[in-house]
């Protein structure tokens, strides 16, 4: 992310000053007086011949389609191996509650 927005901050502030620069060259040239270009000359307008018509082409004749459908042959899959399954134990085992050890001592 930073590297983005090294690379648009330079970039930023170069299109601003060439933008500025533009500006000024712009105005410039509009306060200058317009330069007398010498007058275009008209060119010839050329004569084309005529196109060639296109050639008739002959129609083809197409044969007809069939009216059936051939039948496909059925395929042959052996069948697919057995998936071992396991059983998932739906109760949850008791865990021995461990008593604290006798006290010597009385309170």
């Amino acid at each position: 992310m930073a590297s983005t927005k090294s690379f648009f901050t330079p970039f930023l502030v170069a299109l601003i000053f060439s933008s500025i620069s533009m500006s000024l060259a712009a105005r410039h040239l509009m306060q200058t007086t317009a330069p007398n270009f010498p007058a275009i000359p008209s060119l010839p307008n050329p004569t084309l011949p005529p196109l060639p018509s296109l050639p008739t082409l002959p129609q083809p004749t197409l044969p007809s389609l069939p009216t059936t459908i051939p039948s496909l042959p059925q395929a042959n899959l052996p069948p697919l191996p057995s998936i071992p399954t396991f059983t998932i134990p739906t109760t949850m085992p008791s865990i021995p509650f461990l008593s604290p050890p006798p006290s010597t001592s009385s309170p």
